[in-house]
């Protein structure tokens, strides 16, 4: 059985990949992974493929043996693994809850980490593995600061993983969108908000450039001439001046 195993699928990039598989790819069947339950079952009528609902907060303790354990009894090839659960915060390190920010290293770091290592025994060559990262990942961002440190590891850790995955003939590729139309606004927004957005995507451009990128070999992925303007930025510029610049632009 050929599968696609897809977290945060209950919205935004997520549920866009899940769509954009299903028309290019053949899946027996496509595992979609979130909290929320009831949204996941919105895609079983929306897919091609069979959709398995997987209801699990990646952030709990047993969360990832729960997963594992569904590998185990399916023994599925996984063919494609896509990590786009994730969240971010607005706000002063020092003035937002320990908690959450905690919650944030588990989902975005831990929670991807430990899904591709359960995930890796079950892909075979031809294997893809899209992470997801974000332009955050380029340079220190203040007031952003615990998000754009995590999808720094992101970043690293699938450049790495790729190099590694070579000899076995399955790749990784970190995505590193600037900001995107998802509710990824609604929650980063709950303490502080800020005022200045260069350009906010559409979630369907993004995902088409990331399988495009893939297909290319690359194992990063960026969409928009600006934001790969950007990219190069954070590559030539002292990340210092970089700083003062995003400081500048959020009156802060």
């Amino acid at each position: 059985m050929k599968i696609a195993v897809i977290t945060g699928a209950s919205a935004g990039m997520g549920r866009e990949f899940a769509v954009q598989l299903d028309r290019q790819q053949a899946y027996d069947e496509i595992w979609v992974i979130a909290r929320r339950g009831d949204r996941l079952l919105t895609l079983s009528g929306a897919l091609r493929a069979k959709v398995r609902p997987i209801s699990l907060d990646l952030t709990a303790e047993d969360s990832i043996e729960a997963y594992a354990k569904l590998l185990v009894q399916f023994q599925p090839q996984v063919k494609t693994l896509v990590n786009a659960a994730g969240f971010g915060l607005f706000g002063n390190f020092a003035d937002l809850p320990l908690d959450e920010q905690l919650n944030m290293v588990d989902l975005n770091c831990k929670a991807l980490m430990a899904m591709t290592h359960v995930t890796l025994p079950y892909m075979a060559r031809g294997g893809q593995i899209y992470e997801f990262a974000s332009i955050a990942s380029m340079q220190p961002i203040p007031f952003l600061n615990i998000y754009a440190a995590t999808k720094a590891f992101v970043k690293s850790f699938t450049r790495a993983l790729n190099r590694e995955l070579k000899p076995r003939g399955i790749r990784a590729m970190a995505i590193c969108p600037c900001w995107v139309d998802t509710e990824f606004f609604d929650r980063a927004n709950r303490y502080t908000q800020i005022p200045y957005y260069s350009h906010i995507w559409n979630s369907r451009d993004v995902v088409r450039t990331a399988i495009r990128d893939m297909k290319r070999g690359r194992d990063i992925s960026v969409h928009g001439c600006g934001i790969k303007a950007q990219y190069l930025a954070a590559k030539l510029l002292p990340h210092k001046l970089i700083i003062e610049i995003w400081c500048k632009q959020q009156n802060l």
